[in-house]
């Protein structure tokens, strides 16, 4: 049961918008791209690090709040492949926040039953962050609430590429020439495997693009996108992509029972 106590305060514009809130169709799945940290710090002449601490802030309440509305997976978008190609003292500052960001969380990472798992390219990653990484994932890996997912060193393409060098390489082992290859057997060789697809995209900072994040995983996800900055971005931003979600028609594809019925209607 969800304890509306701990996600809002009475009166406040959180409760307001909780009161929207269709507890019984919450997404399973929601999927964040993190931006607009340094247009954050840029707007009050900070160095664009400033930006990526303050956006911590957001991670945690985001994270916490998603374990108390009982979400089944979030996952964050820190580090993306193109990334490497900021300023070195930049990205030196992020994997610095990162592992702070992991020793300081953990507690409360167990507290709330959470199961954190890094995807992407995490060898890739300076040795010291893999450890951090490793940890937590082994330290919370019996935990059965919300699983958190970062992805770093991340990309959708290179996740694509990944998968299908890692299928090539096990019909070779096994001998498989004459496998058929078809979406769940690929979905289940992908750093999401065994994870559902998110039902709903949210992209902050207002810009219109996907960013090569889940390119596979995110085909009917619904998209929403808010010109709050991620540093800005709270529990109240995230109860307002859920009644956005909630107010979409998903057909999948398909139609609706009222346009079949037209159509069959149409047709006599």
């Amino acid at each position: 049961m969800i304890d509306l106590r701990k996600l809002a305060e009475a009166g406040s514009i959180e409760e307001t918008l909780l009161e929207r809130i269709d507890l019984a169709r919450l997404p399973r799945h929601i999927a964040v791209i993190m931006d607009g940290n340094g247009r954050w710090a840029k707007s009050r002449n900070l160095p664009r690090v400033e930006g990526h601490r303050s956006g911590i802030a957001s991670v945690r309440e985001i994270v916490e709040t998603s374990a108390r509305l009982e979400l089944g997976v979030i996952t964050l978008y820190a580090f993306s492949v193109e990334n490497w190609k900021r300023p070195r003292y930049e990205v030196a500052t992020l994997m610095m926040l990162l592992k702070e960001y992991l020793r300081k969380e953990l507690a409360t990472l167990m507290s709330n039953n959470i199961r954190f798992v890094p995807i992407g390219r995490i060898d890739g990653l300076d040795p010291s962050v893999q450890r951090e990484l490793r940890y937590a994932e082994a330290e919370t890996s019996k935990n059965t609430g919300l699983l958190f997912q970062i992805a770093l060193n991340y990309g959708g393409r290179a996740e694509i590429i990944d998968t299908v060098n890692r299928i090539m390489q096990l019909l070779r082992e096994k001998e498989m020439g004459d496998a058929v290859i078809d979406e769940d057997f690929f979905s289940n060789h992908l750093y999401t495997a065994s994870v559902e697809d998110p039902d709903l995209l949210i992209r902050t900072s207002g810009e219109l693009r996907v960013s090569n994040f889940l390119l596979w995983q995110i085909a009917y996800a619904e998209i929403h996108v808010t010109k709050t900055l991620w540093p800005d971005f709270r529990k109240r931003h995230l109860f307002e992509a859920i009644i956005d979600f909630q107010s979409r028609d998903r057909r999948f594809g398909g139609v609706d029972e009222s346009d079949k019925e037209m159509f069959v209607e149409n047709q006599a």
